[in-house]
C-alpha cells in the first residue's frame, strides 16, 4: 500500500491480517529482508529524528508475484483454538472448569467483536488512511464479525446444553446425537 518500516508493517499486520493470519513480529522482520533478497521489495535507510530505520517498498516484480499468487488456490483454513482442546479433554476435569473455558471463550469473542466495531468506526473518519480499501477491508472484517458471533452463539448453546449434566462424566439423559443434528 505504501512504504513502511518493519515496525510499521508489524503493527499493520497485527491490526489487519492478524485477525486471520497471525504472525509473530520477528517473522515480519525476517520476511521483509527475504522479500528484498528475492527482488520483491526494496529497502532504504532513513532516520526518524536521530533514530535509524529501514523502510520497505514493494517492487514491480513483487507486485507481479503477488498478482500471480492471487491466481493460486488457497490452502484450506485451519483452526487453532486452545479452548476447544480444553473442551475436548474436559472429562479429565470438572464441569465448572468446562463452563469456565466456555465462558472465557465467549468473553474473548465479545472483546473481539467490540474491537472490530471500534475498527469499523475509524473507517468513517475523513482521515482514514485506507479509504480506497474500505470495500476490501469490509469483506474481510465481515468474516471476523460472523466468526466471533458464531463463537459467542456456540458458547451460549454449549452452556445451555451442559446445564442439565450431573457432572463432567455424567451428562444425565442428555442426547448427544440430537446435539449434532
Amino acid at each position: 500500500i505504501q512504504p513502511w518500516s518493519t515496525y510499521e508493517l508489524a503493527k499493520q499486520v497485527d491490526r489487519s491480517l492478524g485477525w486471520f493470519w497471525p504472525r509473530t513480529e520477528r517473522k515480519i522482520y525476517d520476511e521483509a529482508k527475504k522479500l528484498v533478497e528475492r527482488g520483491h521489495a526494496t529497502s532504504a535507510s532513513e532516520t526518524t529524528g536521530s533514530r535509524p530505520r529501514t523502510v520497505y517498498k514493494i517492487t514491480a516484480k513483487g507486485r507481479r508475484t503477488l498478482q500471480a499468487w492471487l491466481d493460486e488456490a488457497s490452502a484450506p483454513p485451519k483452526l487453532e483454538a486452545e479452548a476447544l482442546v480444553r473442551v475436548f479433554f474436559a472429562d479429565a476435569g470438572t464441569l465448572d472448569q468446562l463452563h469456565a473455558t466456555i465462558d472465557d471463550l465467549a468473553a474473548k469473542a465479545q472483546a473481539n467483536l467490540d474491537e472490530l466495531r471500534a475498527l469499523i468506526a475509524t473507517a468513517d473518519h475523513a482521515d482514514y488512511p485506507f479509504a480506497e480499501r474500505r470495500h476490501i477491508n469490509a469483506i474481510a472484517i465481515r468474516f471476523q464479525l460472523d466468526y466471533n458471533r458464531m463463537i459467542s452463539d456456540w458458547a451460549e448453546w454449549a452452556t445451555a446444553q451442559t446445564e442439565s449434566w450431573n457432572d463432567i462424566t455424567d451428562p444425565n439423559d442428555w442426547d448427544w446425537h440430537a446435539a449434532l443434528t
